[in-house]
């Protein structure tokens, strides 16, 4: 079996048969394969504007169910643009490789990094590659910028939220974190949980065409609380949610019920939380339940002046307050 050594990260020849024998094997395209140090891109018209994000990505174990580094560095680029309200284009790759990383199952993430790009009709255009010392990574680090294109007459944010706007998710929350702990074993716990890392592209399309859409964003760090309490802190308008009206898998509450985690503050990787204008709320549950990925989708909550704070409506008719997270339940998960 082959391993990544130091001199796979020279300039040299050892480089350059790793980028020929992994990552241009799958990444090839007519703009990738130029070989220059920059690669001009087709891009916007005059009723669109380019939409811009940059990401990176650590995670342990570099595979787990439903998913890698790989396909979740392409799912969280992709992401970030899509609820931005842009379709995404371009990609590009730095990959910092540890030494003692084999070419097994680094040749395993960029194939699943490839097909992901594929499934999310985005292109590979330039990339990089580093090799640092044994001891001094975990395997792999992936880095990645993404480069879409957004109507000009779209606007979506923080600062277009009002009174009385109405809260979606497009799915279950907490899969992603959970599926990631489970993999590590760390608890002596197993299950089948799925990770939920996916585009998010056809929810988010599906989204564009409501007239009343505010905002969208994907809940990864953070969870959905993470965004609840973003929403309160931007707008100083009151957030109110009903706990039993959000959807979360049995496993997933009943790991958090066993090990004291809260899964609103668990990573999803291919969950869209909406905010709509409350008159279009119908509208926007049924696009996003049209789609395979939206079926429990659900309207949770609402925007109002009347709180000032991120409040929980309990199943059992209780209240208690969401505040923003401070420490990380579970590290190195996106």
């Amino acid at each position: 079996m082959k391993y990544i050594t130091l001199a796979h990260g020279n300039g040299g020849r050892f480089m350059r048969e790793l980028i020929t024998e992994v990552f241009a094997k799958h990444l090839h395209n007519p703009v990738l394969n130029v070989q220059a140090d920059a690669v001009s891109l087709p891009l916007a018209s005059s009723d669109q504007e380019i939409m811009f994000t940059t990401d990176s990505f650590t995670v342990k174990p570099l595979e787990f169910p439903g998913g890698d580094i790989g396909s979740l560095a392409v799912h969280g680029t992709v992401n970030d643009l899509a609820v931005s309200g842009a379709m995404p284009k371009y990609l590009s790759l730095n990959a910092i490789l540890e030494e003692g990383l084999s070419f097994e199952v680094l040749d395993r993430i960029v194939r699943s990094l490839a097909q992901a790009a594929r499934d999310a009709g985005v292109v590979v255009a330039a990339g990089d590659t580093k090799v640092v010392p044994r001891g001094e990574g975990s395997g792999v680090y992936l880095a990645t910028t993404g480069v879409g294109l957004k109507p000009n007459n779209l606007y979506l944010g923080l600062d277009q939220i009002q009174d009385g706007d109405v809260i979606l998710v497009s799915g279950p929350v907490g899969d992603h974190g959970i599926a990631v702990m489970l993999a590590r074993e760390q608890f002596g716990l197993h299950g089948e949980l799925q990770s939920d890392s996916a585009n998010v592209i056809a929810l988010t399309q599906a989204l564009v065409t409501i007239p009343g859409l505010r905002f969208m964003r994907d809940p990864t760090r953070g969870g959905l609380a993470g965004i609840l309490c973003e929403v309160q802190q931007a707008t100083g308008l009151g957030v109110r949610v009903h706990g039993p009206s959000i959807p979360i898998r049995d496993p997933v509450i009943s790991v958090c019920e066993m090990l004291g985690y809260d899964p609103l503050y668990l990573a999803c990787e291919g969950r869209v939380v909406a905010i709509v204008a409350a008159e279009q709320a119908q509208a926007a549950l049924a696009a996003l339940q049209a789609q395979t990925q939206g079926r429990q989708a659900a309207i949770i909550g609402s925007v109002n002046a009347r709180d000032r704070h991120v409040v929980l409506e309990t199943e059992l008719g209780g209240e208690r307050m969401l505040e923003e997270l401070e420490d990380d339940p579970l590290p190195r998960i996106c």
